[in-house]
């Protein structure tokens, strides 16, 4: 009997919304509190460009901070990865996705994990056990073999025939850089298609039958500036669990794309398609569409107002919805189409987060910028292309060359496979491995660079970026009295060496206004003002006068921290989970270093203690 038809008989189907519902709340009859989906933009984390995960938002207090709802909490957290994005268009793989996901801040381990996760798979999803097969972590030079995981397994009724260790690479977490958190995770996998079981040998993550659903990190440790791995004082539990996946295999789906989050967008790409669906070249490229333009809709949907650019997340941004573009003309679809796609996606996800459908009109407006510069992106590429192959065939040369391939690419965002099928349908040949030469070595020289950027872990220069996101509290203060009252903090990045603060402006802010915003700042840390925090109730911290800023992010407990001067004046107060420096003396001198426009309305600068 197929899964597919054995799901069926027994009933099982469930909604993207019962599953979040059902998820959270059986996590809340376990102690956790509940809270809501954070930005995709990390506020804590200069080590990603994007929220990959529900972590991301509680790193203080993976590091000790308290958290204002306690030690157990749980949540379904939009993210974006983008490692994985040459897989999309296979039946699991997405760049956008939600995980459900909860934490133990220092409570419990790993055996209460295990036990919680088996719980809620077998007897809350009734889910067959027999069809469960788990990973652990085999041990190297710096952690030993997780076999204490892998007895808790057993001890819920695993056999250890489907208990597979494995290596750090599939099975460990962390650091995010270079130092802090990090330990084994256990991995949970559903075998959707087939009787037989795989054999330790056989088994393999990347096997289409045996989707992951999702995994608990054990924060065990903590790795040094040495390069040593140390017991960690405060030991997490760090749960993501995939919602996507989650719902395929409860509804008997053999891919994701079948379900209710999914279907509507892959539905519409097919409806705007002129190809046949029963070609896999295909239904991967309608699958790349669908993931790609819901995961720009998503980026372009925050708070934090993300435009596509050439940098950061803004370069991912450009990435998805360019190569969506590239894939659609590949189903035949041409014109303008970005918006029809994405107007499905603000229906379907705009109902659970908000903010989408808050700001459509912006999601739009920048889809159909961005499609209008690619494509006249193409037709200056496919004008160059064809004046080199007029010099070629002059020549009588009949291969393009890999430098002329790449230069295409580079500077006009020319896909390969557009050139070459310009070149095959001209008599032309491409040299392709020279090509992927060529790439391979910019993409080894922007990962350094990315590495470079995001140099450090998270808990390597604490001291610095404690001040710093001090500094970004005063700094909205300042904006605030100086410029407007309804000046409002749109997005921060925040690393060792310097402040990124985006808000709302629609002028750039002149000279005046960036040396009085320097100097409230610097008179504030003069008075050696002292920070203090209080837990208070969302109602009870409004009414204090505190500022805050997307107040669906809260929970019912919230954390307010005030910055009083020695003279007696409140500079600051600011709902914020942390951290902060107890006082401002020593914290240096406050210095903005520059000032640059995001997008519409929205201005950004960068600033310093020197």
């Amino acid at each position: 009997m197929s899964f597919l038809l054995l799901s069926f008989l027994l009933s099982i189907m469930i909604t993207s919304v019962e599953l979040r519902e059902k998820y959270q709340k059986f996590f809340e009859s376990k102690g956790h509190k509940r809270l809501a989906s954070a930005s995709l933009i990390p506020e804590n984390d200069s080590t990603v460009l994007f929220t990959t995960a529900g972590m991301h938002p509680l790193v203080p207090y993976l590091l000790g901070e308290t958290h204002p709802e306690g030690k157990r909490l749980v949540n379904c957290q939009k993210c974006i990865r983008t490692g994985d994005i040459d897989e999309v268009g296979d039946k699991w793989h997405l760049s956008f996705f939600e995980m459900m996901g909860h934490w133990s801040l220092g409570d419990y381990f790993k055996k209460e994990a295990i036990e919680m996760s088996f719980e809620f798979l077998t007897k809350e999803l009734e889910l067959e056990k027999e069809r469960i097969s788990v990973t652990v972590f085999e041990g190297d030079e710096d952690a030993p073999k997780d076999e204490e995981a892998a007895a808790y397994w057993e001890a819920v009724g695993i056999p250890k025939n489907r208990i597979h260790f494995l290596n750090k690479k599939e099975n460990w977490w962390g650091p995010a850089g270079e130092t802090g958190p990090c330990g084994p995770d256990t991995e949970m996998f559903y075998r959707v298609v087939g009787e037989e079981e795989k054999s330790a040998e056989d088994f393999t993550t990347r096997d289409q039958d045996f989707p992951e659903l999702g995994n608990d990190v054990l924060m065990q440790y903590t790795k040094t500036k040495n390069g040593t791995y140390e017991e960690s004082k405060q030991k997490n539990i760090d749960n993501g669990d995939g919602l996507e996946r989650f719902l395929s295999v409860l509804n008997g789906y053999e891919n994701t794309f079948e379900i209710d989050t999914l279907k509507p967008i892959y539905d519409k790409v097919k409806t705007l398609s002129n190809v046949g669906f029963n070609i896999e070249d295909n239904v991967k490229s309608a699958r790349i569409v669908t993931d790609h333009l819901r995961a720009a809709t998503m980026i372009l949907g925050d708070d934090k107002a993300i435009t596509p650019s050439n940098v950061d997340q803004g370069y991912i941004l450009r990435r998805f919805i360019r190569r969506a573009i590239r894939h659609a003309r590949l189903l035949g679809i041409e014109g303008m189409f970005c918006k029809s796609v994405s107007e499905v996606v603000v229906n379907v996800m705009g109902k659970v987060y908000g903010e989408v459908e808050t700001n459509k009109d912006f999601i739009f407006s920048e889809m159909k910028k961005e499609e209008e510069k690619f494509s006249i992106a193409l037709e200056n590429g496919t004008k160059k292309l064809e004046k080199t192959l007029g010099f070629l065939a002059s020549a009588d040369k009949k291969e393009l060359s890999a430098k002329g391939a790449f230069d295409l690419y580079q500077s006009n965002g020319f896909p390969i496979e557009m050139t070459i099928e310009m070149c095959s349908e001209k008599g032309f040949s491409v040299d392709e491995k020279g090509f992927e030469d060529l790439l391979k070595g910019h993409q080894e020289l922007s990962r350094k660079g990315a590495e470079q950027k995001f140099k450090g872990g998270l808990a390597d220069n604490k001291e610095e970026t404690t001040k710093l996101h001090t500094a970004a509290h005063l700094t909205i203060a300042a904006m605030k009295e100086i410029i407007n009252s309804d000046t409002e903090q749109k997005g921060a990045n925040i690393n060792a060496e310097r402040l990124r603060f985006d808000f709302n402006s629609d002028e750039r802010l002149t000279d005046e206004q960036l040396r009085a915003i320097e100097a409230w700042v610097n008179e504030a840390i003069a008075s050696k003002a002292i920070v203090s925090m209080e837990v208070l109730s969302l109602a009870d911290a409004k009414k204090s006068g505190a500022h805050g800023v997307f107040d669906s992010k809260y929970g019912d407990n919230v954390k307010v921290y005030t910055i009083t001067g020695s003279n007696g004046k409140v500079y600051s107060k600011e709902i914020c989970g942390g951290p902060h420096v107890e006082t401002l003396a020593g914290m240096g001198t406050y210095k903005i270093i520059k000032q640059e426009a995001v997008a519409a309305g929205i201005k950004r600068i960068k600033a310093v203690l020197e």
